[in-house]
């Protein structure tokens, strides 16, 4: 495939807007982290409803990030950059601005669909400029330090504002940045497209979109509605029959946004399950932390927020030694050397007592899962790409990037749904009167905030175990991911190797 527009040399400018617009999208998914418990707090909101503050975001980036590539690519990158930065901009408005939870789903949805344009988009253009491995992998490194960068001032910047201001302020950083982006990108990028042999997939991009969400809102409603409901069962059996859709409109398209063929090779396969683990285990555990200090233990969101501050510096930090460790260690490695430092970092938060909240407690195993999160994001892409023949090295980036996103809208969604019905078994016979009523009606966080004094600590204890518990599970499909690396991730010694640039090239979303 031939770049219609083809430039010898990536211009400063063009590197400046794209880093830029990458960051801001970057910036977006880290931002609620910090003040889930100002949102619960301020909107009633129950576990579920949380989650969804986090999933909305992240689900439409999932869904539409394969098929923005190709829309790029039809159309010019730079017309995508600069709508994907106002679309990005319009929806954490929304969120600046939102007077309930609702208004909060509509505002992050509509962000991810603006970074949904910009994270593919914005790679795709400095690809097209670096013609040459030297010159892209410098590209993509400073791209990936973009990333790296936003993902540290993000939970920084929320928890400030939030603490000094109303949570709401938190949203402005990103409305500001989403404007940047659009008025920059328009007058920096030189743009680029790659039209020939390209066109959409509506059928597969119709049924994945129907099927993800429907899923997605089946297991995050599940506990509060009841398995055996209608809208339940509803919603999973339309999951059901869309996906199924979704294989049959890929068997039969022309130009399929994701090839099957992909899942018959062991290592790629591997490598989907391992992204769709890894991810729900370690955003899951972000979600469990960020509601036991906020909504649970109640502390500011400035306090709330530093763990993740120094979880998202940790890949800054070892961004330059995992750039050389990558070209020198395989990726089935790497792997391990990340799964296995998560999962004992989530071991031992779920061991830790829901009342501790000194920031001391929490550095080893926020340590142990910084590493290994950078070690598994870096990697994985690689062991994907360098599973397959080199024609489809960018279908199985994008598809690793799919998995590993919903992966990460998953994980609020089922680590929530475990832990609030953990903590309401935990909670039976425990409460009477008005305090058992709002339990029935609003979950055990109604109860950690408004009950009485022993409803309270009634209410805190359960949670804390209900949070263990969905921890533990995280560690668990780390551990998962773990073994099913060791026994079928492998260097595929057919192929040549891809570009030492191409696994950093996906984003490190947390």
């Amino acid at each position: 495939m031939t770049e219609s527009i083809s430039l010898k040399k990536l211009d400063t400018g063009t590197l400046i807007a794209c880093c830029l617009a990458v960051a801001a999208a970057q910036l977006c998914i880290t931002v609620p982290s910090p003040i889930n418990g100002n949102i619960q707090s301020a909107f009633g909101a129950s576990g579920s409803q949380v989650a969804w503050v986090t999933s909305a975001f992240i689900l439409p980036t999932a869904i539409l990030e394969l098929n923005f590539g190709v829309v790029g690519d039809l159309f010019g990158r730079k017309r995508l950059l600069v709508l994907g930065g106002f679309v990005l901009a319009l929806g954490e408005l929304l969120n600046a601005t939102s007077q309930n939870i609702t208004m909060l789903w509509i505002g992050q949805a509509l962000a991810g669909v603006g970074a949904a344009a910009l994270f593919p988009s914005s790679l795709a253009v400095i690809a097209a400029a670096t013609p040459g491995e030297k010159d892209r992998a410098k590209a993509v490194s400073t791209w990936a330090l973009s990333i790296s960068l936003a993902s540290a001032i993000g939970p920084l910047s929320s928890g400030v504002l939030a603490t000094v201001a109303d949570f709401r302020w938190a949203f402005v950083p990103p409305v500001v940045l989403g404007l940047a982006v659009g008025v920059t990108c328009w007058v920096l990028v030189t743009d680029s497209r790659a039209p020939e042999g390209r066109s959409l997939d509506w059928p597969g991009q119709v049924s994945i979109a129907i099927g993800l969400t429907a899923l997605l809102w089946g297991i995050i409603e599940g506990g509060d509605r009841g398995w055996g409901s209608a809208a339940i069962v509803g919603s999973l059996s339309l999951a059901a029959v869309a996906l199924v859709g979704f294989v049959l409109a890929e068997k039969r398209s022309a130009s399929p946004m994701f090839n099957l063929d992909l899942l018959r090779i062991p290592s790629f396969a591997a490598a989907a399950v391992v992204a769709l683990a890894g991810m729900f285990g370690f955003i899951g555990t972000a979600y469990c932390v960020s509601i036991r200090l906020g909504a649970v233990m109640h502390l500011s969101a400035l306090r709330a927020g530093m763990p993740f501050v120094i979880l998202q510096l940790i890949p800054l930090l070892l961004a330059p030694v995992l750039s050389r460790m990558l070209t020198r260690v395989e990726p089935r490695w790497l792997l391990m050397g990340g799964l296995l430092p998560m999962a004992a970092g989530q071991f031992w938060i779920a061991a830790l007592p829901v009342t501790t909240t000194s920031l001391a407690a929490f550095i080893g195993p926020v340590l142990l899962l910084g590493v290994g999160f950078i070690c598994v994001v870096s990697s994985l892409t690689s062991a994907a790409v360098n599973a397959v023949p080199i024609t489809m090295t960018g279908m199985a980036s994008g598809a690793t990037s799919l998995v590993r996103e919903f992966g990460q809208a998953l994980g609020p969604a089922v680590i929530s749904t475990v832990a609030m019905s953990a903590a309401s078994s935990v909670l039976v016979g425990k409460l009477s009167g008005a305090d058992a009523g709002m339990e029935a009606a609003a979950g055990p966080l109604a109860v950690v905030n408004a009950g009485s004094d022993s409803a309270r600590a009634a209410a805190q204890s359960a949670l804390g175990h209900g949070m263990a518990v969905g921890v533990v599970i995280c560690g668990c499909a780390s551990l998962l991911g773990a073994l099913v690396t060791l026994l079928l991730v492998r260097k595929n010694t057919a192929r040549s190797a891809v570009g030492a640039a191409e696994p950093t090239a996906q984003p490190a979303s947390a």
